[in-house]
């Protein structure tokens, strides 16, 4: 295989499609201290390099434990390299390696720069970056991954939500501000719904690997279900979040981030087929990386204004 190919092999294998939603928290929670007037530039970069790291980590991660147990064979959406042999476990097991020391270098980096000598914050955070490195692993890797157990919408929830958008605004101003604890939690709910989306799509395939998804447990017309209350509870919290700030024009933002999910629950109440759902899950991922964009936009605005 020539260099060129192999090159576009591990790009693929990166799935770069997937680092917009992984750094949507980010985003969010810098805006928020740009808000507060506590923005810095180097901890806002660091910050976006440390969640690509651990976004490709987990993607490295994730085709070489489907990839081993077979449960990409016959999947519907794109082949991985492992499947489709392009790359073999070796290679994607040192890539694995290396992705590792790079993600808690930056994350090293990152809180150290963020704390000083505060050595208790410096402590907990590199705590929670290995707590994070081990949870992009183990979600298909290991003899008991836990994405195999309906356990993955619990982690994305919690890492692309509460700790993205917590933890991110955390570097900057060194506390928590509870304010954007609703905005963290309608961020986890719409990253959990294209996990989801992705689930439905693979609900026959996976339901034969005995990948015991929550569309496996709950059958596909449950899966619908839960997920329109995935998308329905952040149009509420945003609303309801977005009071806490002057009525102005700005508030065009909030509208306009929220319509994209409003059109996209429509879509999936049309969709009568696992395979309807491949488009979905391109078209709600683009659309929680432009709610975060949007959101982070508003509190710009209002920091501007006021």
């Amino acid at each position: 295989m020539n260099s060129k190919k192999k090159l576009k092999n591990w790009i693929g294998t990166a799935r770069l499609e997937t680092v917009p939603l992984s750094i949507s928290g980010i985003i969010i929670g810098s805006f928020y201290s740009f808000f507060s007037q506590k923005f810095d530039i180097i901890i806002f970069t660091l910050a976006l390099l440390t969640a690509i790291s651990y976004q490709i980590l987990s993607n490295f991660a994730n085709d070489y434990g489907d990839g081993v147990l077979g449960t990409d064979d016959n999947r519907i959406g794109p082949k991985r390299s492992i499947a489709s042999g392009e790359i073999s476990t070796s290679e994607l097991k040192k890539a694995i390696l290396i992705n590792i020391f790079i993600s808690v270098s930056l994350s090293y980096f990152l809180i150290k720069y963020s704390f000083g000598t505060n050595y208790y914050l410096l402590i907990i955070f590199l705590i929670l970056s290995i707590f994070s490195v081990a949870a992009a692993i183990k979600y298909t890797m290991g003899k008991s991954p836990y994405g195999y157990k309906g356990l993955g919408d619990i982690f994305v929830f919690i890492f692309f939500g509460l700790i993205s958008v917590m933890g991110s605004s955390f570097l900057y101003t060194l506390k928590l501000d509870f304010i954007l604890l609703p905005i963290a939690i309608s961020l986890g709910l719409l990253c959990v719904g294209v996990l989801n989306l992705n689930n439905i799509r693979d609900i026959e395939n996976d339901s034969k690997m005995n990948k015991k998804t929550i569309p496996t447990r709950i059958g596909f017309k449950n899966s619908k279900i839960y997920h329109y209350t995935l998308m329905s509870i952040p149009i509420l919290i945003t609303f309801l979040w977005s009071a806490n700030f002057e009525i102005s024009i700005g508030y065009f933002f909030i509208i306009a981030a929220i319509f994209p999910i409003v059109f996209h629950i429509y879509r999936v109440r049309l969709a009568i087929s696992p395979e309807k759902f491949k488009p979905l899950l391109k078209q709600l991922a683009i659309s929680t990386f432009i709610y975060s964009i949007l959101i982070s936009i508003f509190l710009a605005y209002e920091s501007i204004l006021f």
